[in-house]
C-alpha cells in the first residue's frame, strides 16, 4: 500500500511538468496569393504577419505574390490557395457565374482612385483622347480593376488605344520605358519618384471613369471548399486582417516597415498612403455600391446577365464584424 501511495504522489508532482513541457497548440496554416503583393492595399496579410497580429490569432499565412488577379483566381478555384487578396470585384463575379467555387469573403478596396496611367515624358500623348488605335494601354491581367479600369476608359470615355495585359508595375515600367508599351498602369508609391524626377507622366486616374468611383472594386476571395472545411482558421483571419487594417493607418511603424520593405523613402510612401489610399478606402464591412458594380459588370461585358439575389446571397460571405 505504501508503495502505491509513493507512485500515486510521484505522478501527482510529474504532472505538472508534463502539461508545463507540453507544446503550445499548433497555429493554422493559410496559403493566400495576393495579386500585386507589394502595393499598399495588399498590405494587410503581409505587414499584419510581419507584426505578430496573425500569429496572435492563432495563423500562419504563406503569403505568395501573382501578376494580378487571373493568375490569383485561378490559385483560388484550383484549391492550391485558400484564399485570394487584390482581386477585381468584375472578374470574381465572373468567375462564379461559370460555376467556379469562389466567394467574396471580405471588400477589400473602394474607388478607383489608387491606380493611374502614364506616358514616357517626350510621349505626345496628353490624355487618353490623344491615343489612337495604333496605340497600347496596359492592365494588370483579365479579371484584375486595372483590366476593368480600361474596358471603362474605352466604354465609357471613349480610349482608343489597344488594351494590353503587362503584368505588374515593375514589369509595366520596364515596357513603358522601352517603348514597348505606349501608356502604363501603376499603382502608388509605384513610379511616383519616376514621375518626380521627370522621367514619366500621369495622364489619367482610375477615378476618371464615374461609374467606378463608389464601388468597392477589389476583394478578398475565399475558396468554397475551404471556406467550409476551415472555417473557424478563416473567421480568425478575418479578424486578424481586419485588425490589421486598423494598425496600419494608427501605428507609425507600418509605414516605416513598408518602406524598408519596398525600398523607398518614408516620406514619399507617407504622402502616397494619405493621397490614394486613405483609410475608408480599405473598409472591410459592406460592398459599396454593389448594385452598380452587378450593373457595370454586364455592361463591361464580364457578366451576361446580372446575378440573382440568390446567388448573390450565396457569393457573399462578409462577416459581420465583432
Amino acid at each position: 500500500m505504501g508503495h502505491i501511495k509513493r507512485v500515486i504522489r510521484a505522478i501527482g508532482l510529474l504532472a505538472p511538468l508534463a502539461f508545463a513541457c507540453a507544446p503550445a497548440a499548433a497555429e493554422d496554416t493559410l496559403k493566400l496569393v495576393i495579386g500585386q503583393i507589394n502595393n499598399w492595399e495588399n498590405q494587410a496579410p503581409t505587414l499584419g504577419q510581419d507584426a505578430g497580429i496573425f500569429k496572435k490569432h492563432g495563423l500562419v499565412l504563406e503569403n505568395t505574390g501573382t501578376q494580378g488577379a487571373g493568375e490569383t483566381i485561378q490559385a483560388v478555384i484550383s484549391g492550391s490557395a485558400d484564399i485570394g487578396a487584390g482581386v477585381g470585384v468584375a472578374g470574381v463575379m465572373r468567375a462564379y457565374s461559370k460555376g467556379a467555387p469562389v466567394r467574396i469573403l471580405l471588400p477589400a478596396f473602394t474607388g478607383t482612385g489608387d491606380i493611374y496611367w502614364y506616358v514616357k515624358a517626350d510621349s505626345p500623348i496628353k490624355s487618353l483622347q490623344d491615343a489612337t488605335e495604333k496605340n497600347t494601354i496596359a492592365y494588370s491581367t483579365s479579371g484584375s480593376s486595372s483590366n476593368n479600369i480600361v474596358v471603362a476608359f474605352v466604354q465609357e470615355l471613349g480610349a482608343k488605344a489597344k488594351p494590353t495585359a503587362t503584368g505588374g508595375p515593375a514589369a509595366t515600367l520596364t515596357q513603358v520605358m522601352s517603348s514597348q508599351i505606349d501608356i502604363g498602369w501603376s499603382a502608388p508609391p509605384f513610379g511616383l519618384q519616376e514621375e518626380k524626377d521627370g522621367k514619366i507622366r500621369i495622364i489619367a486616374r482610375g477615378s476618371d471613369v464615374p461609374s467606378l468611383r463608389g464601388q468597392t472594386v477589389r476583394s478578398i476571395i475565399v475558396n468554397a471548399d475551404a471556406l467550409k472545411t476551415k472555417r473557424a482558421a478563416i473567421m480568425r483571419f478575418v479578424d486578424a486582417y481586419r485588425e490589421s487594417v486598423d494598425w496600419m493607418y494608427s501605428d507609425p511603424k507600418a509605414i516605416q516597415m513598408y518602406a524598408s520593405q519596398i525600398k523607398r523613402s518614408e516620406e514619399l510612401v507617407k504622402g502616397s498612403v494619405a493621397k490614394f489610399h486613405p483609410k475608408p478606402t480599405m473598409q472591410t464591412d459592406k460592398m459599396a455600391d454593389l448594385d452598380g458594380a452587378v450593373r457595370d459588370a454586364v455592361k463591361l461585358k464580364f457578366l451576361e446577365a446580372p446575378l440573382s439575389k440568390e446567388q448573390l446571397a450565396e457569393f457573399l460571405q462578409i462577416p459581420p464584424r465583432k
